[in-house]
């Protein structure tokens, strides 16, 4: 094999693959926003020769097995792929999970020589996805050789956003981060889905409760999406599926309305449920748009327990982004 495509989307992966620009595309779909990150061990293990992995914690099971056997690479690890390539591009989105992944896998192949030599970034502004394989054909995205300086940066994001707190990732937004250049913006992205500094809501959140407001908004009416009108890309479908939960489904809610779930697989397939779900009239509740005005605090009436990168968010330690000043805040303690 002699050109190594990777990606973060499998519809991305076929694309490429159509348009004739790899031997081989992989797409891996680990998702490392709204939820807990794998641990040192597992990581390891993600990326290693297959052993005895379950499925989904193995950086090819995101890969049709009949492209792998035909490819000749099922169970390989990554390291010794790269080392046998000519050439191994990272396509990378601007979105914020495309970009953790780069770092991710940067941090990975650093102490590997003959893995990194081989690897090259391109710089993606738009979605490979929505693309006709012949319309890729005819694009050149700016691409750019690896370097050590490009793995030390990708290193120190990766740990800081792996870290406890998320006091190292704020950093970031301090330093010239010009070698990965959609890195700022991520960066600034995820800091803004920390329970903001008034309302305790992150911007998604925030933007859906924009949404609804109106009245009379239907589910689907506030998720993200192609042209849609929730701009926010940092958490994908069924993410945000948790987060209108957490909004209509908790002791005091913000949204009304919401006549079916959980957001889970069981509901979509139930016709019924599911149906019942798409249809429901969503609104806020007066303490909804109390929130929205800034004037209560969605945490001092709700539990709160989920994950920001190696942070574990909760009452008792709950870290805020003040997005006007871009200032972290830390947990009050009370003595």
């Amino acid at each position: 094999m002699t050109r190594l495509i990777v990606t973060t989307d499998s519809s991305a992966a076929g694309a490429i693959q159509r348009a004739g620009l790899a031997d081989l595309v992989i797409a891996i779909e680990r998702r490392m926003v709204g939820g807990p990150l794998l641990s040192e061990t597992e990581c390891e293990a993600f990326f290693a020769p297959r052993v005895a992995h379950p499925n989904g914690l193995h950086w090819l099971d995101d890969t049709p097995v009949w492209l792998l056997e035909r490819s000749g690479v099922r169970g390989r690890g990554l390291i010794d792929l790269l080392s046998e390539c000519d050439t191994a591009e990272l396509w990378m989105g601007p979105e914020p999970n495309a970009q953790l992944l780069l770092l991710w896998l940067l941090d990975y192949c650093g102490t590997e020589e003959a893995a990194v030599s081989k690897l090259s970034i391109r710089r993606l502004d738009f979605a490979v996805g929505d693309l006709a394989p012949e319309q890729l054909a005819k694009l050149n995205p700016p691409i750019a050789r690896i370097t050590q300086d490009h793995v030390e940066l990708a290193g120190r994001a990766w740990r800081a956003y792996c870290a406890s707190t998320p006091q190292t990732w704020f950093e970031l937004i301090e330093m010239d981060l010009s070698l990965l250049p959609q890195l700022e913006r991520c960066a600034l992205d995820l800091l803004e889905e920390l329970p903001g500094v008034t309302t305790g809501l992150g911007a998604t959140e925030m933007r859906m409760l924009e949404l609804i407001a109106p009245g009379g908004v239907q589910p689907f009416d506030v998720f993200p999406g192609h042209q849609k009108r929730n701009e926010r890309r940092v958490y994908d479908y069924w993410e945000v599926g948790v987060l209108l939960d957490g909004l209509a489904r908790c002791p005091v809610p913000a949204v009304a309305g919401l006549d079916e779930g959980p957001f889970t697989l069981d509901m979509h397939d139930d016709a019924r449920r599911f149906a019942q779900y798409k249809q429901s009239l969503m609104s806020l509740t007066d303490f909804g748009t109390a929130v929205l005005a800034g004037q209560e605090d969605f945490p001092r009436h709700n539990p709160i327990r989920r994950w920001w990168g190696g942070t574990l968010l909760t009452n008792e330690r709950l870290w805020r982004w003040d997005r006007e000043s871009r200032l972290l805040i830390e947990p009050y303690v009370r003595l």
